[in-house]
């Protein structure tokens, strides 16, 4: 009776054991990092020189989830720089402008960071960080066109203008004196190619995206006005998106905080160097 007690204690030591290690050295999936887990964060990856999309990892590359494709930008070096501070693991999800607000309200991104603008109404579904960058709004025409030594939007007056679907790019354009509003277009690579083929006569942006396809198209041109949009400073900030009642949102202030002016202001003229030289 002893003997077949101490067998039994035997293999019940065995089997703990056996499952002790199994669980001790089980590999970590490729959503798991050994600071804890993932930073999953949503962007579009075409609003150079925010977030692009390139073909390897140069410049600081961030390769996006389920692609072979990597993300870079200003974007993702703030991506970077608040994962580390996290002590996450960065994940790109590349997202249409559209599905970035479903996609945070839904779970499958942590945050969007995308050169989001904290406007009202988006705050009333998701919740915003401080800002981390801030930015005037410009028009980009054709290099040499009738409308590149514009000085205030009125010069526009008949101009066939567009701007971003579901931005407030688009409603700023009903402040111009008879302008030709065209229908919001659903990325800047296609309105870049809607100015090149004269589709447009100009799109309204942000002055790093305005300087961003100057400088990869010479035909292109940025307009700066003397008298310009009125806009507010929600409208013409960046913050990042984040869930409503997030324990994220003073983790990530707090990180930001962090980040000094010129170093913003570095990561930015680094960025539109370094984007890609394309429509």
């Amino acid at each position: 009776m002893r003997k077949k007690v101490l067998l039994l204690l035997a293999m019940s030591l065995s089997m703990l054991l056996l499952v002790t290690g199994c669980g001790s050295s089980s590999p970590k999936t490729n959503n798991e990092s050994a600071a804890g887990g993932t930073f999953k964060v949503g962007l579009e990856c075409g609003y150079a020189p925010f977030n692009w999309t390139q073909m390897n990892d140069s410049n600081g590359g961030v390769k996006i989830d389920g692609s072979g494709e990597y993300a870079g930008g200003y974007d993702v070096e703030i991506a970077k720089k608040i994962a580390e501070g996290l002590g996450k693991e960065l994940v790109i999800v590349k997202t249409e402008w559209d599905g970035l607000v479903p996609a945070l309200t839904s779970g499958k991104i942590d945050a969007i960071i995308a050169g989001m603008s904290p406007t009202a109404e988006r705050k009333k579904t998701i919740d915003f960080s401080d800002i981390y960058y801030k930015s005037d709004l410009v028009m980009v025409v054709k290099k040499g066109g009738n409308y590149e030594a514009a000085t205030s939007i009125q010069d526009f007056k008949g101009a066939k203008v567009t701007a971003q679907l579901n931005t407030f790019h688009y409603s700023v354009i009903d402040q111009i004196e008879g302008v030709a509003k065209q229908p919001a277009m659903d990325n800047f690579p296609t309105m870049r190619v809607a100015l090149e083929s004269g589709i447009i006569d100009g799109y309204v942006s942000e002055r790093p995206e305005g300087v961003s396809a100057s400088a990869a198209n010479p035909k292109f041109a940025m307009v700066e006005f003397n008298e310009g949009f009125n806009t507010s400073d929600d409208d013409t900030a960046i913050a990042v998106g984040i869930k409503k009642g997030s324990e994220l949102t003073e983790q990530i202030n707090n990180i930001l905080a962090g980040i000094s002016e010129e170093e913003r202001t570095n990561i930015m003229d680094t960025a539109i160097k370094n984007q890609p030289a394309a429509k």
